[in-house]
């Protein structure tokens, strides 16, 4: 049984009271990464970072194998979790994570991103986190922003003129 739509709102319900302020896209993907580590094992699960994948590198590294950004192991028989944690929309990530599927994993993508999130679509699972970028190579979640100091007085009612 895929249980990848109930996974994949835990989680989703999990990162939502994810908060940062001011950091760059590896440490974004890092605190994600931790969080979802955390989550997993608090499940009771056995947690692997970067584990290895069914998916080879592409050449001339494919004698090794690409790695999954988390894997968690279930007791019961229940299936192994593949999460991969990206901030673009990777073509390989969605191929490694389908190839995880077909090999009997629940594969989840937790795609966090300040613009639209395409979701890539049965058998991947995804988990969206909205962010945003307050300014160049830097992203924000859930916190809130001052106005503008320019804009904090308001303006005088008072229509002006300016000359072209």
């Amino acid at each position: 049984m895929d249980d990848g739509v109930e996974l994949a709102a835990a989680l989703g319900a999990r990162l939502d009271g994810v908060t940062f302020d001011g950091l760059g896209a590896d440490q974004v993907t890092a605190l994600v990464i931790d969080e979802i580590v955390a989550w997993a094992a608090e499940q009771g699960w056995r947690v692997y970072r970067r584990a290895p994948s069914v998916v080879s590198l592409p050449p001339p590294l494919d004698r090794q194998k690409s790695v999954l950004d988390v894997a968690c192991a279930r007791p019961g028989g229940a299936l192994p979790i593949a999460i991969e944690v990206d901030h673009t929309d990777r073509r390989r990530t969605v191929d490694k994570l389908r190839a995880e599927a077909a090999a009997g994993r629940v594969a989840l993508w937790v795609r966090w991103s300040p613009g639209a999130i395409k979701d890539p679509g049965p058998p991947v699972h995804l988990v969206p986190l909205a962010v945003t970028r307050p300014r160049p190579g830097v992203f924000a979640r859930g916190v809130e922003r001052p106005p503008p100091p320019h804009s904090a007085a308001g303006g005088s009612g008072t229509p002006q003129e300016f000359p072209l």
